[in-house]
């Protein structure tokens, strides 16, 4: 079975996001699933020129989202269409990896299945949660089921635990440490650390208080900018997005040289 360190071999990897334009039957969908495509993969052309690890696929722009038992059969469709037309321009020694909002936890494995992708990123595995979106309950046991009815055990899957954009009223009295130890026994292949919203940085103190309670990989999936890269050179992996935007917004599109200067100061940080 695939690991972590099978797809990222660096100390301190970077993942770069990949926000796919709105989906066809999305409010904001502009009626060219062409443009999409052509779209993604010179985000990811960019994002290889300069070297990055690997990248995640997200329909982040179909706001405001559904949950997954709402999704229409074009909502998978789209994304695979997508995500192969990637493959075929990211080579096999950068890791992909896709994530489908909101929730859509197995229309993301059966993606990366069928797409040969390397991870998903999945909400709600353990514990439930209320995003905004409304209730999500935990799935880690009926999505690791379907991972291995469909023949996807090489496909990892990477836990948001206690997860931005949501209320965790519902499990105030389980800690941020026991959610990542349940995490940790229901399989998980690694655990993704953000901030309250997106853009917003995660906790250095929570990232080390994670690494020293589990030994899973840890990745940082919000708030990371050149300006404090430093601080989350322990991490396993970082998920850049916003930060390489015009602006620093992330429904922008990619500025070049935001990219050049973030790897280029991750090389000199790691020297």
């Amino acid at each position: 079975m695939l690991k972590f360190k099978d797809i990222f071999s660096r100390k301190c990897s970077v993942i770069g996001m990949i926000h796919v334009g709105a989906l066809p039957g999305t409010p904001s969908y502009a009626g060219d699933i062409n443009k999409l495509v052509s779209k993604a993969c010179k985000e990811a052309q960019i994002y290889l020129s300069y070297n990055l690890d690997g990248i995640l696929v997200e329909n982040m722009h179909d706001i405001p989202y559904i949950q997954s038992h709402h999704f229409g059969p074009e909502v998978g469709v789209t994304m695979s269409r997508v995500c192969s037309e990637l493959r075929k321009v990211v080579p096999d020694n950068v890791a992909c990896g896709v994530q489908v909002l909101s929730c859509g936890n197995k229309e993301a494995m059966a993606i990366a299945k069928v797409c040969s992708f390397d991870f998903i990123r999945a909400e709600g595995y353990v514990f439930s949660h209320i995003g905004d979106e409304g209730f999500a309950n935990a799935n880690a046991g009926t999505l690791l089921r379907y991972r291995k009815q469909i023949g996807a055990q090489n496909v990892l899957v990477f836990a948001d635990i206690k997860k931005k954009h949501s209320s965790h009223a519902i499990t105030s009295d389980v800690s941020l440490e026991d959610t990542a130890k349940a995490a940790e026994y229901f399989l998980a292949d690694g655990l993704v650390l953000t901030g309250t919203s997106t853009g917003v940085p995660a906790s250095t103190h929570e990232m080390q208080s994670l690494k020293k309670c589990v030994n899973l990989p840890i990745i940082i999936g919000s708030g990371v900018t050149i300006d404090n890269v430093d601080h989350y050179l322990s991490a396993h992996a970082l998920i850049v997005g916003s930060h390489f935007k015009e602006g620093g917004k992330w429904n922008n599109d990619i500025d070049e040289q935001r990219v050049e200067k973030f790897m280029q100061k991750l090389v000199q940080l790691n020297k």
